[in-house]
């Protein structure tokens, strides 16, 4: 009964627990399932039944109303499929009636915006229109005033200007033209007041545009007086059998053709020959002089005009940049100047005070002075000698025509000496071209000839005298290659070059003398001299060459009394007065032989290395080739036909060159065998080196080039021959005995060089075995080395201690 009563207890619990889970959220469930395990024990196992039995009810309660409520949701379910066809066709009904309004509603749209643009540009021109009508009566009035000013009517001008500032440009005065127009009318007035004005600025504006007709013909005209002049003076000359240059090579003919171009031209254009008043109205001047004089202003006239035309003259005296590049731009720059002062000179005789002596007076020698300025400057850009003379005869005709209208020129012609140095320099640097092409086309070989007809050519170039020569039958050669006449022509033509700057200076035949000569030597000790320096230095100039260059040097030397006297005749000047500087011709090409002749002791002994590089010695072979070395026998060849060419040198310069080439070959054989870098000689190698040496001696003592006296010539290989037959004979007692003696048979062999080619060979003997056969004929050959060695090393010692 109490086990009952307990379960009958439990039930309404576990009923309230239930309920408490199905009310309750699932996070909170966890203590009320506590409480079902914390009861009694078995307590869990009839909730469990407990809670069974409520899912069981649950389960027949949701099958229920699922039984219940199925065919009104099949029901639906088959309502809703069909409402979903119906709302399909209903959405793409709404699409297309949605897209039918956009498509009508953008045509309004469209036309919609045409009206509010066009309203728009409707209303812009009214506006327009209503502005335009208010500021076409303000242009038209200004458009009148422009066409008053045009017409010089000056009065209704001004009456149009008061019309537009007083009513017109109040009614637009918010446009900017019409502020531009109110800011004009003052200069418009300015412009009227000035007008009194426009007369003389026309006329002055004339002659500035007509200076340079202007000075071309006062120029020409003056040129014509002076070829007039020239043309008599000639005449008389030749009346009374006079000449100005014996040679006539100077164009006298030359200046006749053109003196007589000149003149048919003259009377071909003396119809159309202008004179200042046919170039240049004055008129305007006379009027406005005349004006001015009765309105009692003529000093604010006079002012003016002096101003304004000192002003043009700062113009045309200020040059163009590149004037100096031709001669038409110093033409010009002179013509301007000369119109300039022709005008002034015409204004100074025909009015009474617009102009003074005074006043012109100044103005020239302000011009003047800036003219040689700018001559300096600009002459110091040429470099064209023809450019430079043509600037010289331009002067000349500038200060002539100038100084016939009364100006002074001296400073001009003082100008004239100073562009004469520049002239001199041109002339020497085109001269310098000149040279080295010369020098480039030669053969560097003798002139051949094979008729009579070259023979008289080449003395019509040339002042050359050889009756040996004349004597030879065809062919024959001069001994002086072809650059040699080539000089002396171009020398004579630079003389003639510098001649013409000379001419029209006014200035006696002893200073054109004078001139003439010093630019002369110029040319020799500066600009030829340098050519003859670079060519001889010139790497291709071979020992050849340099000899023919010795041998034109000599001529061109001989033939500098020629061109003294070509300066005289020239100048015609008596050989008795002449008290001027001598040609130093004699000097330039000495100097130039003595640079050939230690170009050529170089050059020798660089061909001598040459030959010297090519040596191949087997300087451990056992027996020698018996033949001397086939380099040394090219270079004795060599040497042989080389100083064959010396045969046309002076004999102390071939003997030198003889000389220098046997010593230079003798110091490179010994240092052959010096070498550092050679470490062992065997006694074969010395006995073939002693056989180059031998032939050495052989070519030395033929006598090669004559002039050595004895056995001098083999005196250079005197080194050598002592050491190697030192070696040869292997004399070590004589040698060790006599040093130091004056008679000493080895008197040339120093001990150090002996020293350092035993150690060689006793290397060799102890590697290669060498001395071998020395060892079985004398055992104590061996020992014989060592003690000479130690003597020679005590020598040695003793002479670092002595020095």
């Amino acid at each position: 009964m109490a086990e009952s009563g307990e379960g009958l207890g439990t039930v309404p619990e576990h009923e309230r627990i239930l309920q408490e889970i199905q009310s309750t959220d699932t996070a909170c469930v966890g203590p009320t399932l506590r409480s079902v395990y914390d009861d009694q024990p078995n307590a869990h196992k009839k909730f469990m039944e407990k809670l069974d039995a409520c899912i069981r009810n649950h389960d027949k309660e949701i099958e229920k109303m699922c039984n219940f409520h199925h065919q009104g949701f099949v029901d639906a379910i088959t309502e809703l499929l069909k409402v979903r066809t119906d709302a399909e066709k209903l959405k793409v009904q709404v699409t297309d009636t949605n897209r039918r309004f956009q498509d009508a509603g953008k045509e309004v749209i469209v036309q919609t915006e045409d009206i509010i643009r066009c309203r728009i540009q409707q209303r812009n021109i009214t506006t327009v229109v209503e502005k335009l009508q208010l500021c076409l009566p303000v242009l038209e009035m200004y458009s009148k005033l422009k066409e008053q000013m045009s017409a010089k009517r000056y009065y209704s001008a001004l009456k149009t200007m008061e019309q537009l500032e007083n009513v017109y440009f109040p009614r637009v005065s918010q446009y900017r033209f019409c502020q531009l127009m109110i800011e004009n009318l003052p200069k418009l007035r300015e412009d009227i007041k000035e007008i009194s004005m426009s007369d003389l600025k026309d006329f002055l504006e004339s002659i500035r545009k007509h200076s340079d007709k202007i000075g071309e013909t006062a120029m020409k005209q003056a040129q014509q007086q002076k070829t007039f002049s020239i043309t008599l003076q000639k005449q008389n000359n030749v009346k009374f059998g006079k000449n100005m240059y014996i040679n006539d090579r100077i164009p006298e003919e030359r200046n006749e053709i053109e003196l007589k171009h000149g003149f048919e031209e003259e009377d071909e254009n003396e119809e159309e020959v202008l004179t200042v008043q046919d170039l240049v109205d004055f008129s305007p001047v006379y009027r406005c002089l005349h004006i001015y004089s009765v309105l009692g202003d003529e000093e604010t006239f006079e002012n003016y005009y002096r101003k304004q035309r000192k002003k043009q003259a700062r113009l045309v005296l200020q040059p163009q940049s590149n004037m100096h590049e031709t001669v038409d731009g110093y033409r010009r720059y002179f013509t301007q100047i000369v119109g300039f002062f022709v005008v002034e000179d015409h204004i100074l005789h025909v009015t009474q005070g617009l102009v003074t002596r005074a006043y012109t007076d100044e103005l020239w020698n302000m011009a003047l002075s800036k003219i040689i300025a700018v001559l300096r400057a600009h002459s110091s850009y040429c470099t064209d000698p023809d450019l430079v003379l043509e600037l010289k005869n331009l002067i000349v005709i500038f200060a002539d025509t100038l100084q016939g209208y009364g100006f002074p020129v001296n400073r001009l012609f003082d100008l004239l000496f100073e562009i004469r140095d520049q002239y001199n320099e041109t002339l020497l640097k085109k001269w310098a071209g000149v040279f080295r092409d010369i020098f480039e086309e030669d053969n560097y070989s003798p002139i051949p000839i094979v008729s009579e007809e070259e023979y008289k050519v080449v003395i019509s170039k040339f002042p050359f005298q050889d009756p040996d020569l004349e004597k030879q039958p065809f062919p024959k050669k001069f001994p002086m290659s072809q650059s040699v006449p080539h000089i002396y022509i171009q020398v004579k033509e630079f003389i003639y070059a510098s001649l013409k700057f000379s001419e029209s200076l006014h200035r006696s035949s002893t200073e054109i003398d004078d001139m003439l000569r010093k630019s002369t030597n110029l040319l020799l000790t500066r600009t030829l001299s340098s050519c003859l320096l670079n060519l001889i230095r010139k790497p291709h100039i071979g020992l050849t060459e340099l000899v023919q260059i010795i041998i034109n040097t000599t001529h061109l030397e001989q033939a500098c009394k020629y061109l003294e006297d070509f300066i005289t005749n020239i100048t015609n000047i008596s050989q008795e007065t002449v008290h001027t500087t001598r040609l130093y011709g004699l000097s330039t090409f000495k100097d130039a032989r003595h640079a050939a002749e230690g170009e050529i002791y170089t050059k020798l002994n660089q061909k001598i290395d040459e030959f010297v590089q090519l040596a191949d010695y087997d300087w451990t072979m056992s027996e020698p080739d018996g033949r001397a070395s086939g380099y040394l026998m090219d270079l004795i060849n060599f040497l042989r036909s080389i100083f064959q060419v010396f045969t046309h040198l002076p004999g102390k310069v071939a003997q030198t060159a003889c000389m220098s080439a046997c010593q230079h070959l003798s110091t490179s054989l010994m240092q052959m065998l010096l070498d550092s870098e050679l470490k062992q000689i065997s006694m074969g190698a010395v006995q073939q080196f002693n056989l180059d040496v031998i032939q050495c001696e052989l070519f030395a003592s033929s006598e090669p080039v004559p002039g050595f006296q004895g056995d001098t010539l083999q005196l250079a290989f005197i080194d050598l021959r002592q050491l190697l037959d030192l070696f040869m004979v292997w004399d070590w007692s004589t040698y060790l005995a006599d040093y130091g003696q004056p008679a000493s048979k080895y008197l040339r062999v120093n001990p150090n060089t002996a020293l350092t080619l035993l150690e060689k060979m006793k290397d060799t003997s102890k590697k290669n075995n060498i001395f071998a056969q020395f060892r079985k004929n004398d055992r104590d050959k061996q020992k014989l080395i060592e003690t000479v060695v130690k003597q020679l090393r005590s020598l040695v010692n003793g002479m670092s201690q002595h020095s």
